[in-house]
């Protein structure tokens, strides 16, 4: 599993822009490469390219150096808070008369795993946004509030 996977997530999930029709062509590149000659330092060089009005390109490149380990210091910061949150949250069904814990893959930590786990027969998510929404709605839950639905579909019918 790698970066490319969450690509492939994205694009199978839009099939507006990516579709048989169409040719489901993509036009990004990724490609990563550790040596071994720069240790804990991340080098990091995007591109990233769009075409403006009136035929025009817009072409933006950023070139990154930085520790690794200092940039991963904050996500398993976050990871052991919320692993540790989680393994407190228990549920029953209505009809149970005990609660069960989650199951024991986290599949909310999803959000800060570039290759998330899941349990078996479960797609992972990989886009950031849908994971992103999915953790603040079963936070939302866990408060008694219900889940955002900013579609408000009710609201928009005559």
């Amino acid at each position: 599993i790698s970066k490319a996977s969450v690509v492939d997530d994205v694009i199978a999930s839009n099939e507006i822009l990516y579709n048989d029709k169409l040719g489901r062509k993509i036009d990004h590149c990724i490609v990563i490469k550790y040596l071994n000659a720069v240790g804990d330092s991340k080098v990091a060089m995007d591109e990233y390219y769009s075409e403006l009005m009136l035929g025009g390109h817009n072409r933006i490149s950023i070139h990154n150096v930085c520790e690794d380990s200092l940039l991963a210091t904050p996500l398993i910061i976050d990871l052991l808070v919320m692993t540790e949150f989680l393994s407190r949250v228990t549920y029953k069904k209505v009809s149970d008369n005990k609660y069960a814990d989650m199951y024991s893959v986290l599949s909310f930590l999803s959000y800060w795993l570039k290759a998330p786990l899941t349990r078996p027969g479960y797609q992972a998510i990989n886009g950031l946004n849908k994971q992103r929404q999915g953790l603040d709605n079963f936070l939302r839950i866990l408060i008694g509030l219900e889940p955002l639905d900013e579609l408000r579909f009710e609201e928009r019918l005559v």
